[in-house]
């Protein structure tokens, strides 16, 4: 049978005899729903966004006091508050500010607190800035804050602060030491205090002292450790001392000995 086309060609394709079968075969039949599957998905709340910045908001402000610039860094964070007065209310990042005197890292200081602001306000998880932040690290070195924790780079100390901050509106959980754990840390400092104490005591003699005295000093923050400790590379704090002959953290237990 001739077919007369009048229109131009733009495609073609060979009906096969199976595919004249599929189509002349009844369609199958629709799977079962299952419902508590399909009602946990329309369950599903997708958040817009973007969240148009309320008129006031609440913060803090911490200060930053490194050797690496001249005048001391200001951080300001402020947070959204969620479903205010109710059961579900949250607290969460928003926006971060850095003032100072100093002019010298205001180029990077402005586009990484940009960044900041764009990634709270984007929502989701966003503690993870805090590890990205705490892992960049200074080629010419890094240094001890007070409380002689050590920072890698300027830009580690300001993601402590943004931890500390998340922290404190419970967006991070910060695991405490088991009470076995705190047992051994109470023990190791009484053990340690006492050695001091032993070799401070003059020999019977009166010659000359067993050793000399290190007193148990505060070095800030609250915390007192040894001024000759060194830095734990497990908490990054200055309390590493050699008790029997051991490497042993006062801050987090820590020891080389196991």
């Amino acid at each position: 049978m001739a077919v007369k086309i009048d229109k131009k060609i733009k495609g073609y394709a060979v009906v096969t005899p199976e595919d004249k079968a599929r189509e002349a075969a009844p369609p199958p039949a629709a799977a079962p729903v299952d419902r508590p599957a399909a009602e946990a998905k329309d369950n599903i709340i997708q958040m817009h966004e973007r969240i148009e910045r309320p008129d006031v908001l609440i913060g803090s402000t911490y200060k930053i006091k490194s050797p690496m610039v001249e005048h001391a860094m200001y951080v300001t964070i402020n947070d959204i508050v969620l479903n205010a007065g109710t059961e579900h209310e949250l607290r969460r990042p928003f926006e971060v500010f850095i003032n100072s005197k100093s002019m010298d890292h205001f180029q990077w200081i402005v586009g990484l607190t940009r960044i900041m602001s764009a990634v709270f306000r984007k929502g989701g998880d966003v503690t993870f800035l805090v590890e990205e932040m705490k892992a960049v690290f200074d080629p010419r070195g890094g240094y001890f804050k007070a409380g002689g924790v050590y920072m890698p780079s300027l830009v580690a100390e300001i993601g402590a602060v943004v931890e500390e901050h998340m922290k404190s509106i419970g967006l991070i959980h910060d695991p405490e030491l088991s009470a076995h754990q705190k047992a051994l840390i109470a023990e190791k400092r009484r053990q340690f205090e006492e050695r001091q104490k032993k070799n401070a005591e003059p020999t019977p003699a009166a010659v000359q002292v067993a050793g000399p005295q290190e007193d148990i000093a505060v070095t800030g923050d609250g915390t007192s450790f040894p001024p000759s400790a060194t830095m734990c590379h497990k908490c990054n704090t200055k309390a590493l001392v050699i008790m029997d002959g051991c490497a042993t953290c006062l801050n987090c237990g820590y020891s080389k000995c196991g």
